[in-house]
């Protein structure tokens, strides 16, 4: 289903934190995590983002008020999945404050907006559409059992040259998986770790 709101969109939460995964780790990051997902991960850490009609519509204007308030340069529109929706008023608000826009995405709808960073984080039972391989800014894979190691080498061709590679492990696996990251990246120099930090700092 495509959403097309100017006004109102449906949102779980939106918070001021610390990005804890990819390239922008460690970046203060505004969050704007919008409601609904039919992908379905099974490892998804926000299963209470599915549902869009369990959350409410709010203004994009009180969004945007809040982006501003919290001082910061960087938005990441994350979900849920954010590329349901038609985000063009959205990022046009967020950029007339001259804020930097990421979007964390399964890439498997057409992403709408003006969008600074593309992160296209793919899953298996719901793969992108091929357009969004080739615009996508980062590739980032969660390594949850052996043959996603085979799967991201495979999604590497998919992406630009300038595409920047990250393999994270699902986090109820770490332990098992973290090892295997290792060796696979010592392997493959184009890729690098992603580690959920902001778990490790103890911050949402």
């Amino acid at each position: 289903m495509r959403f097309n709101l100017q006004e109102e969109i449906p949102l779980m939460e939106s918070f001021y934190s610390i990005q804890g995964e990819g390239f922008h780790s460690g970046r203060a990051t505004y969050f704007i995590r919008l409601a609904g997902c039919n992908v379905g991960c099974s490892w998804c850490d926000v299963k209470e983002s599915w549902d869009a009609e369990t959350h409410p519509l709010v203004k994009i204007s009180d969004i945007v008020d809040k982006v501003k308030q919290s001082g910061t340069d960087f938005v990441v529109i994350t979900g849920g999945e954010p590329a349901m929706y038609d985000l063009s008023y959205l990022c046009d608000a967020i950029h007339e404050l001259n804020i930097q826009i990421a979007i964390e995405t399964s890439g498997a709808y057409q992403i709408v907006g003006d969008i600074d960073w593309i992160c296209l984080s793919p899953k298996k039972f719901k793969l992108p559409l091929e357009e969004n391989y080739k615009i996508a800014n980062e590739l980032k894979i969660i390594a949850f059992n052996n043959h996603d190691f085979k799967w991201a080498k495979e999604l590497e061709q998919k992406v630009s040259l300038s595409c920047q590679l990250y393999i994270q492990p699902e986090w109820d696996k770490r332990d098992e998986i973290t090892p295997k990251i290792i060796d696979f990246v010592k392997s493959n120099t184009d890729w690098n770790i992603s580690l959920q930090t902001h778990k490790y700092l103890n911050v949402r």
